[in-house]
């Protein structure tokens, strides 16, 4: 993804990726969302490489976003309302290593602000157990397989489509609908 001087970037992982970019693709200020593999230790990793639990890779989200719209503590906001931030390698019925919860910051500011917004989170209890979201610097992103980019939107139909990922969306649209862009129909 290009930067310009009007951009930054975020690099989360909570779970399926198919989960995620939906939900920030539709938000106020972020131009663009891709989904990758971050956070491991072999070069170009595929989807069937990362499924194996042996790569160290996260499936992830990388969000190009306008700070002067949205702040990156409130993608963070977002991030932690929309995944379970207390389950360690895994979101629901999914699980392994590729489905943990991870901030993965681009510059100390990022990092201050991630430190910050989870300190806030568990302090206020939202959750019942601790959080064991990693906050570490950003790595290498691999991008992931074209069938995987903009899922939601190509296979609504989808069993995992219709089973997990609309009542996370429509969840999100409820709870954000003031951040959003227009929705899709």
């Amino acid at each position: 993804m290009a930067q310009d001087r009007r951009t930054e970037v975020a690099t989360l992982a909570g779970g399926c990726f198919w989960c995620l970019q939906p939900v920030f693709q539709e938000l106020r200020g972020v131009t663009r969302v891709e989904v990758g593999y971050t956070g491991g230790h072999v070069p170009d990793p595929t989807y069937q490489d990362v499924c194996t639990d042996r790569t160290g890779h996260a499936e992830a989200v990388r969000i190009e976003f306008d700070p002067d719209v949205i702040l990156y503590e409130d993608l963070l906001r977002i991030f932690f309302a929309v995944h379970d931030p207390t389950t360690l390698n895994r979101q629901g019925h999914d699980v392994g290593t590729q489905y943990r919860s991870a901030v993965f910051y681009g510059s100390p500011a990022q990092k201050e602000d991630a430190e910050r917004v989870v300190a806030g989170l568990e302090a206020a209890k939202l959750w019942e157990g601790p959080f064991v979201t990693e906050i570490v610097p950003a790595p290498t992103w691999f991008r992931a397989e074209e069938y995987h980019q903009d899922y939601f939107r190509k296979s609504p139909e989808a069993g995992y489509c219709r089973a997990v990922v609309a009542p996370k969306v429509a969840r999100f649209r409820k709870q954000f609908a003031s951040r959003l862009t227009k929705v899709p129909a």
